[in-house]
């Protein structure tokens, strides 16, 4: 049975989704709306709306939108059973089980309960005869007994059925070790552990689930490393390592670092502020986790060619967060690990004084980009300054920028405001690309284009229109819709999404159900709401929404009669002048 229509009206009483949001994004007084930064994407201005009046959310860069249930399940990454849970935890409400049908979040439930069993079982492997060899490597990287607890780490046994038959002891079916991806399926059907002869680390969420693993072989088996693949519970992009700690030891900042020893290490040195990336670059998500946590990261990859590029790329992801960026730059192109080892008792010092004389991203690109050239030859003089002042106008305080003209300006002797027009001509192209680009949104949404959702709608663009007003119609006048209902059909309904919206509204108006936008977010996914909150702002409230209807409508029945260009390729000469009857007739 599903969550109850009365469980859903207190819940939506309950809840208000400015204060749901504003938990997660830094939101300002506009108009009537509320606006900020949009979470789910990198964003310089900001584009995220929230009416609290209408009980919906939209970002008008990404397209993002729907109810205060959608936000949840968007951002948290879960499912919608779980994320009215996580509401309803909020407002003080339990959702009755026998309520609830469950099937993905029973799902969810047993990988996470097969999960900490493995953490468990390979946790004691560890410690058995088998396991010295891992043992004595974590011991040989200067890890603690307690340190190795705090984390659960472990060891998976080079037999690849101990885990699997371990878990069908347990009670676990084939297909939940399958999907919790702690097993492999061999070409007869049978599962095999998917890990063997690792130490393992296992991954944590927020909320203490084991979600995954990550893996570090004993041989010279590759790859070295082996992380779990995604699951119904865990996406490596979506989630950082350590994090579960990390964030209440935060105090506004977190450093970020590559790999899970790196952010062992730190935190056994006292830095329990550290998160890695789980065996992949940074991510948009990743980075949105972490503004949402602290208001400055310290990115701390390694010195080498492939560590300095990925720190590159990660200040580009970041910087649109409007998080402030440092880079620490450890000496002797050592790993935060190797360095604080490197200095006994006095490591967690040293790396202190590393931290705390970090220079800011701006700082750091421009060195970069200054070790490409050699400022004394004038031609090499130019074609830095003009990179550099490209860089500069990326920098949206016009105080900042000052500051490095100024800066530039001082070290290699060039006239400040020479450098400040080249400075202001990139800012001026970057406004007009911007807004090319805004054009070309608006344009290929009012074309239908882009509308991932319904296909038909560059197709049908008249009719799409009108059934998109309708629908915003009877969700934002619940005492025309019945009316609607009665004179609207939905077989007059051309493109598909949208028929099957109206059907969804159709179906709620018969059962004496509400229609509004959180009423019916059930209903659809993440995508789908986001396009129906579209609709809705597209369509605002008509003074006379009656009139509007019965236009609408007329619309609808006008443009349903009309041969579609598949049908007119196979019509019959009767049927073909008929059409053209009709459309003679509209014109007079």
């Amino acid at each position: 049975m599903a969550i109850t229509e009365e469980f859903k009206q207190e819940l939506k009483a309950r809840t208000d989704i400015a204060d749901v949001i504003s938990s997660y994004v830094q939101l300002k007084k506009s108009g009537r709306n509320l606006v900020g930064l949009c979470p789910f994407h990198n964003e310089r201005s900001p584009s995220f709306s929230v009416s609290r009046e209408n009980g919906f959310f939209y970002c008008f860069g990404c397209g993002a939108g729907g109810d205060a249930i959608t936000f949840i399940r968007k951002i948290e990454n879960l499912d919608y059973v779980d994320a009215v849970r996580l509401l309803a935890q909020r407002a003080g409400m339990t959702v009755p089980e026998n309520n609830v049908n469950d099937g993905m979040g029973k799902l969810k439930g047993r990988i996470c309960e097969a999960n900490r069993e493995a953490a468990r079982f390979y946790h004691r492997q560890l410690y058995s005869p088998a396991g010295k060899q891992a043992l004595d490597y974590l011991r040989g990287r200067g890890l603690t007994e307690k340190t190795i607890i705090h984390f659960g780490l472990g060891y998976s046994p080079r037999d690849r059925f101990e885990l699997t038959n371990h878990l069908r002891s347990k009670g676990f079916s084939k297909d939940e070790i399958i999907q919790a991806n702690l097993a492999n399926q061999s070409k007869k059907g049978n599962p095999f552990d998917r890990f063997s002869d690792r130490v393992m680390f296992p991954i944590i969420d927020l909320r203490g689930n084991v979600i995954g693993f990550g893996g570090r072989i004993m041989s010279d088996i590759k790859p070295k490393y082996l992380n779990t693949s995604d699951t119904p519970v865990f996406n490596k992009s979506r989630n950082l390592f350590a994090l579960q700690f990390a964030k209440n030891k935060a105090k506004g900042q977190l450093i970020l670092v590559e790999g899970y020893m790196d952010v062992i290490a730190l935190h056994q040195a006292g830095f329990e502020n550290a998160v890695a990336t789980l065996g992949t670059s940074l991510t948009q998500e990743q980075a949105m986790i972490i503004k949402r946590y602290c208001d400055e990261v310290v990115i701390c990859y390694d010195a080498d060619e492939a560590g300095q590029k990925a720190t590159q790329r990660a200040i580009g992801i970041l910087r649109p967060t409007g998080i402030n960026i440092r880079i620490l730059t450890v000496p002797s192109g050592k790993d935060p690990d190797e360095f604080i080892k490197s200095y006994g008792d006095q490591g967690s010092a040293r790396f202190r004084m590393l931290l705390e004389k970090s220079g800011n991203d701006t700082e750091y690109r421009l060195s970069k980009l200054r070790n490409s050239y050699n400022t004394d030859i004038p031609e090499q003089r130019v074609a830095f300054l003009t990179k550099a002042a490209a860089l500069v106008s990326e920098l949206e305080n016009p105080v900042e920028q000052d500051v490095y003209i100024s800066k530039l300006s001082h070290e290699l002797d060039v006239e400040k405001e020479a450098l400040k027009r080249l400075v202001n001509k990139n800012n001026r192209r970057s406004y007009r690309e911007s807004i090319k680009d805004e054009q070309f949104r608006a344009q290929a949404q009012m074309s239908g284009i882009n509308d991932r959702m319904n296909r038909d709608k560059q197709f049908n663009l008249k009719a799409a229109n009108a059934e998109e007003a309708i629908i915003s119609l009877m969700m934002n006048n619940p005492d025309i819709a019945q009316q609607i209902s009665k004179e609207l059909p939905p077989d007059k309904f051309v493109t598909g999404f949208n028929r099957n919206v109206y059907g969804v509204l159709l179906k709620r108006l018969s059962a004496g159900d509400d229609i509004s936008i959180s009423d019916i977010s059930g209903e659809f996914s993440e995508e789908e709401m986001s396009s129906i909150t579209r609709m809705m702002l597209s369509h605002p409230r008509d003074p006379d929404p009656s009139l509007a209807a019965k236009e609408y409508t007329e619309i609808l029945i006008e443009q349903s009669e009309r041969l579609t260009p598949e049908q007119a390729e196979t019509a019959d000469y009767d049927t073909i002048m008929e059409e053209l009857r009709k459309l003679r007739e509209k014109k007079k």
